[in-house]
């Protein structure tokens, strides 16, 4: 028997190696705090910016929540001359970072953006005059930390979260395909949520991007180094003309600042899989910007998935660097070059069709942001409305099916069907 068992521990001896190595916690690489500000620290040293630039930038904070989950989400705005200059004939670009917790670079990138923006920090060989006619007219709209209590699960230790604070992925919680599952899904990467927009980040998103009607839309992730467009559900490209300017921006963009590195397409047909309920199909589709396109700025795709950080984030002060001087470039090019493929269609607006829910809710949180007043008391007034215009729609379809029936009745009535008498 101490034979048999001395036979089975050598079997096993190899087996029990591997598996101690798959967890050596050293094969892990830590969030190196050298080079990476803590959310907390990030969203002070923003407010700090935004304080010392209030001819340039304002800052506001967006609360949500239900079932006990509550979230907030703060949007820095760009717009030369303060917030008086925030008008409909601006045109309009709207940036979110951070969707998912484990991607500490894209809110870095956000930091580096607005300190240029504020003429903190300068783009080398930049034509300055250039730029700033540039950004005179444009109002950029800038969400930093977008998932904060996913970032919050990473800087604890669980450096692969990509969901927030109740294990949903945001960017698969929009209702442009909701929901729709592929053969690999995997629920600690991909959870939809219990139904679309079930999340405050997300609904907060989505009022967000309907009232702010923007031309372009940027979602920013890590994990590789890619310029999408839409479809992320499908493996096709817009039609027509659209579709080529988007492509036609890319292509400039991948060729002066990502070295011809960055794939480029749809995002559902270039990866590998496809991406259902998805931030930029939504925008793209349903809010109607323009130009959607979700960038991924860095990855490393010869570490090990388990080491999270180092696959999503540079680990070492040269590509940190790197990552940060040549996406902000990008991002300025983009500033400049946007709004000239995008020329005669700075009105949208009349193409836009959303449904009384989006409306009101967008409509709601662009007072809520312009003004700055709780509007508790009216959020509750808008729900109120929202549920007579449904009973009233309802309403009316009954009586009509009710008056359409009368008069049919009544028709049936004043022709009477001879009867024929049997002889």
């Amino acid at each position: 028997m101490r034979r048999r068992l001395i036979y089975y521990a050598i079997l096993l001896t190899p087996l029990l190696l591997l598996v101690l190595a798959e967890t050596n916690p050293s094969d892990v690489t830590p969030i190196n705090w050298d080079l990476y500000h803590s959310s907390d620290d990030l969203m002070e040293q923003i407010n700090s910016l935004v304080h010392r630039h209030p001819d340039k930038l304002s800052i506001e904070m967006i609360k949500s929540g239900n079932k006990g989950y509550n979230a907030e989400v703060n949007v820095v705005t760009y717009c030369r001359g303060g917030r008086d200059s925030d008008d409909r004939s601006n045109f309009r670009i709207l940036l979110t970072f951070g969707q998912h917790g484990r991607e500490l670079i894209t809110s870095e990138l956000a930091f580096r953006i607005l300190s240029i923006l504020s003429e903190e920090q300068f783009l080398p060989k930049k034509n300055g005059a250039a730029l700033n006619s540039t950004l005179d007219k444009l109002v950029i709209k800038m969400v930093p930390i977008e998932n904060q209590n996913g970032r919050k699960r990473v800087e604890s230790g669980d450096l692969c979260e990509r969901r927030n604070g109740r294990g949903v992925d945001l960017n698969r919680n929009w209702g442009v395909d909701w929901g729709k599952k592929e053969k690999d899904y995997d629920p600690s990467e991909e959870n939809p949520g219990t139904g679309p927009f079930s999340e405050p980040e997300t609904q907060i998103m989505r009022k967000l991007a309907i009232s702010f009607d923007p031309h372009i839309w940027i979602n920013v992730h890590s994990g590789m180094e890619a310029l999408f467009m839409p479809y992320d559900h499908k493996n096709i490209t817009p039609e027509g003309l659209p579709s080529q300017k988007m492509r036609t921006l890319l292509e400039k963009l991948n060729k002066f600042h990502c070295h011809n590195r960055c794939m480029i397409g749809n995002g559902g047909g270039s990866v590998g899989y496809l991406a259902h309920g998805t931030a930029t199909d939504y925008i793209y589709d349903v809010v109607k910007a323009p130009m959607a396109f979700t960038f991924e700025i860095y990855g490393d795709d010869q570490t090990s998935p388990r080491d999270c950080f180092k696959m999503f984030n540079p680990v070492d002060l040269p590509n940190f660097k790197r990552v940060l001087n040549d996406w902000s470039a990008a991002f300025f090019t983009l500033f400049q070059l946007g709004p000239l493929h995008l020329d005669g269609n700075s009105s949208k607006a009349a193409d836009k069709w959303v449904s009384i829910d989006e409306y009101l809710d967008g409509y709601l949180v662009e007072r809520k942001n312009r003004y700055g007043k709780n509007m508790e008391v009216i959020d509750v007034g808008m729900q109120e409305i929202k549920t007579y215009f449904r009973l009233f729609l309802l309403s009316s379809v009954l009586l009509m099916f009710m008056f359409c029936s009368r008069i049919a009745k009544s028709k049936y009535s004043r022709n009477p069907i001879p009867v024929s008498v049997m002889p």
